[in-house]
């Protein structure tokens, strides 16, 4: 058997050499496309400015009328793209720079190496795409890049005859977002593409919308995007009324626990014990009480059961505190800043401004660091970022490293990931890593090297993995008498500034895994002399894809270079993952305190232990996704009937006299009896009871208790559509349709809101599934779905009974005073489209007024949460009752 496997092993070897791996194959038939667009380039670089644009104009017609398809116009396209950048811009795209192009334009990954001109390469497909009309987006991973490549590339793209837009953070003008989107082309991030999107499916006018569509999107750093930050929906949440005291006496209670640890058994029979209150599992990211901390906790908490039903908060709130206070880390997955508790992305080492740890964990270290402990939240809309670029058309991406996610982007995505060669070959020696047996020992290590280095003018930069560890090492250097700079997250608004200086002869350089993705490192006069940048990683990430960008920080375009990583058994990888094995290896070969080995081995065994946990990343990204694929069904059925109800062409009308109707049905169907024969009756004292609590309908027993099945059902519903247009009869049409249409909105929206909750607690509890022998996601599904159909019937018949109860009083005298300024205002809805509803609810507030008026000081009933008088109850023109909050 180890025989075949060899052959086949050795077989493989020789067919890849003689007719190459699949990349290779691909990049041979991308090599053929593009001598067909080299063909036109004398054509258009004979052209003037005026012919050239002209000709851009003629393809983008006949694209925009249906003659020709993109891919018919592809050649031409993309050399009147590298013609144009050549005139505008200065650059002329490479051969390697148009496979770029056409990978992206595919729908497909392009993987190309720090330097290769990544964003020049997207403005092919970018300018192809966009001649359909349809808008094309460019994600990137900050509000830096999304500014600088927009402005940057603004006057090529005006010059083929487009507009440019860009979506930042603090953009809080919605006309100008909208005006953003409605762009041919939109530069942003991630997450502001992604929080505008759940923002519009929360609006109650199609006009209030930012965004138009998804057609086609290219995302820079796609690695970074699609997978590190995949593991973190985007939510939209709400305040909610729990008690924040929890949270102190939890993290008071935490703090006196006694950290134990677990104790292996010494013979074979022997069971594992534990010491201490608590034991922490740093591999699996959690904190287990032991039957000792149980019992400390409850007597802290002054309980008799922590886990009884009554106390269930506190054990949840308790599990947090341990997190916060034995898990999480001030300075490496947090920072403290005037006040606040700002979270410190892993992968990117930048502050993540805006978002929360979840299920109450923020407000636990909020506890810890003792600052002011804010609501927990409620989820009011979510989506994965899987979910969300999933919704595009067509979804392309680029980065320097995305081989070791293929899989993944496959699965996830259906994305295949294409690797490009290089303009010019890679020069960068990647040296083994050294290892050191303490962090004291390697950091010494690390500044002698920095010191050696410096002494020729060779540019430094040193990678860290916290803002904790960039500091520590900051003040050796500062003692040292060392000139640096220190680039992490407390600072990352000079970054740019920090990365261009990077590679200037004698510069050093201390950054987080921040380090400049998107922004060149350029070297400076007689560097290259000196062999480059170097460049020093103090410890390994998790992830190999994030050393491989350390790395390629150096060695572009065929630059010198050079990449070492320096290592010790105290690292985080290696003390969870790996360190025993290494330390025997150590402890071996007799390695003293301040020396350390480098073996290819010892490296090989690091990326093992990478390998590991980056499978145990993709298991939980792919959990993510399993369960909000569920979610995601349900999200689009809710959003589609949401967007039919904006649609003015849409008869709500219509819509409430069918589910009228099948709430008829509902109800007779839970108020019928039948007899052994199959003869159906009906409970009609039963029925006459539940008309008039749920709806005010009083019907006498001697109108429908000789009536036949059919015959009830139809009196009922007759009746029911009687008193509803009776009632409805004096208001106007157009106005009639926005209060229908406001209170389906509102109904929808609060259902959805309470079913994200209850999906949320499922979601919790149903892994508990498994000790039962039953699969978690399959019992997931079918409760969801049951929760589903009860979302949906809820929504309808809630709003028919709202509807129903509604009462207006209609005062003849005002009617007949404001008759022509109503008049006036009805004219005027169609000058100013976007302001439709507020015109329409003035007239609502101008007719109707609601049975039951506030008190002065009661809660205003529009939802703004300010007091009658301050706000619908003011004197001159009103708020409508029904507008949006």
């Amino acid at each position: 058997m180890k025989f075949f496997t060899q052959t086949w092993l050795f077989l493989q070897k020789v067919f890849r050499k003689l007719i190459g791996t699949r990349n290779d194959r691909e990049i041979r038939a991308y090599l053929k496309e593009i001598e067909k667009i080299n063909a036109l380039e004398n054509k258009y670089s004979s052209m003037n400015d005026d012919e050239l644009k002209k000709s851009f104009e003629e393809l983008k017609k006949s694209v925009r009328e249906g003659i020709r398809t993109l891919d018919e116009v592809l050649y031409d396209s993309f050399a009147i793209t590298r013609e144009a950048s050549k005139r505008i811009l200065g650059m002329r795209h490479h051969d390697v720079q148009l496979i770029g192009g056409m990978v992206l334009h595919a729908g497909r990954i392009a993987e190309m190496k720090t330097g290769e001109g990544k964003t020049l390469v997207a403005t092919l497909p970018i300018a192809l795409n966009a001649m359909a009309g349809n808008g094309v987006h460019l994600v990137t991973v900050n509000d830096y890049l999304a500014k600088r490549d927009a402005e940057e590339l603004k006057p090529l793209y005006n010059f083929l005859g487009y507009s440019v837009g860009v979506i930042t953070e603090r953009m809080y003008d919605d006309m100008l977002k909208k005006e953003q989107y409605h762009a041919d082309i939109t530069y942003g991030t991630n997450n502001e593409f992604g929080f505008d999107y759940l923002r519009d499916n929360m609006k109650y006018s199609r006009d209030e919308m930012a965004q138009r569509g998804h057609n086609f999107v290219i995302v820079d750093e796609v690695d970074s995007i699609l997978i590190d930050e995949a593991r973190t929906p985007l939510i939209i949440s709400g305040p909610t009324d729990k008690r924040l005291d929890n949270y102190i006496k939890a993290d008071q209670v935490a703090k006196k626990l006694i950290k134990g640890e677990k104790i292996p058994p010494k013979k074979m029979d022997d069971v594992e014990t534990t010491t201490g209150d608590f034991i922490v599992d740093e591999k699996n990211r959690t904190v287990l009480l032991t039957e000792e901390g149980t019992v400390k906790a409850q007597e802290l908490f002054g309980v008799d059961n922590l886990y009884s039903i009554d106390n269930a908060i506190l054990s949840h709130h308790l599990d947090q505190s341990l997190k916060a206070n034995f898990l999480f880390q001030k300075d490496v997955d947090y920072v403290v800043k005037d006040g606040e508790i700002i979270i410190v992305d892993e992968f990117t080492g930048r502050l993540s401004d805006g978002r929360r740890y979840s299920d109450g964990l923020h407000q636990a270290i909020e506890a810890k660091e003792n600052v002011r402990v804010r609501e927990e939240s409620q989820t009011l809309a979510d989506i994965t970022f899987q979910n969300y670029f999933r919704s595009y058309k067509k979804l392309a991406g680029m980065t320097g490293t995305a081989q070791t996610e293929a899989t993944e982007f496959a699965e996830i995505y259906n994305l295949d990931v294409v690797s490009i060669p290089t303009n010019l070959q890679v020069q960068r020696k990647d040296l083994d890593d050294l290892i050191y047996k303490t962090e004291r020992e390697k950091l010494h290590a690390v500044v002698n090297k920095i010191i050696e280095v410096n002494k020729i003018g060779q540019p430094i930069l040193v990678g860290t993995t916290s803002i904790e560890k960039s500091e520590a090492l900051h003040r050796i250097l500062k003692e040292k008498k060392i000139a640096h700079s220190v680039l992490n997250a407390k600072n990352h608004e000079y970054e740019s500034e920090i990365i261009k200086r990077a590679g200037v002869k004698g510069a050093v350089t201390i950054a987080t895994n921040m380090a400049g993705r998107g922004v060149d490192i350029r070297l400076g006069e007689g560097v290259r002399e000196l062999g480059g940048l170097y460049i020093i990683g103090t410890e390994r990430h998790e992830n190999r894809r994030i050393d491989n960008q350390l790395r390629g920080r150096s060695g572009r375009q065929g630059d010198p270079g050079v990449s070492q990583f320096y290592l010790s058994l105290d690292d985080n990888l290696l003390r969870i993952f790996g360190s025993d094995r290494i330390k025997k290896i150590m402890d071996h070969l007799g390695v003293e305190e301040g020396e350390h080995i480098e073996s290819g081995m010892v490296t090989r065994a690091v990326e093992k232990a990478q390998k590991r946990i980056e499978g145990m990343h993709f298991e939980h990204r792919k959990h993510v996704v399993q369960y909000d694929d569920v979610s995601n069904e349900q999200r689009k059925v809710i959003f589609n009937f949401r967007n039919q109800l904006l649609d003015w062409n849409f008869s709500v009308s219509n819509k409430l006299s069918e589910v009228r109707r099948e709430y008829v049905s509902i109800l007779l169907e839970n108020y019928s009896i039948f007899d052994g024969l199959n003869h159906e009756d009906y409970n009609l004292d039963g029925l006459i009871s539940a008309l008039q609590e749920e709806i005010k309908l009083k019907i006498n027993l001697s109108e429908i208790k000789d009536f036949e099945a059919g015959e009830i059902r139809d009196y009922l519903i007759e009746k029911i559509e009687s008193v509803y247009n009776k009632k409805m009869s004096p208001i106007n049409e157009d106005i009639r349709n926005s209060i229908e249409r406001e209170i389906y909105l509102k109904t929808l929206d609060k259902s959805w809101r309470e079913h994200l909750h209850q999906m949320d607690i499922l979601k919790t509890g149903i892994g508990l599934r498994g000790y039962n022998q039953k699969d978690p996601l399959v019992e997931y599904k079918k409760e969801s779905f049951h929760l589903f159909n009860e979302l949906v019937n809820h929504i309808k018949f809630e709003t028919v009974k709202t509807l129903q109860l509604i009462q207006f009083s209609h005062d003849p005298e005002v009617e007949s005073e404001e008759f022509v300024a109503k008049r006036e205002e009805e004219k005027l809805i169609e000058q100013r489209q976007n302001e439709l509803r507020t015109e329409m609810n003035r007239e609502i507030n101008d007719q109707l007024s609601v049975e039951r008026k506030p008190k002065r000081n009661d809660l205003c009933p529009c939802g703004s949460g300010k007091k009658y008088k301050q706000c619908c109850g003011v004197s001159g023109p009103k708020k409508g009752l029904l507008a949006k909050n």
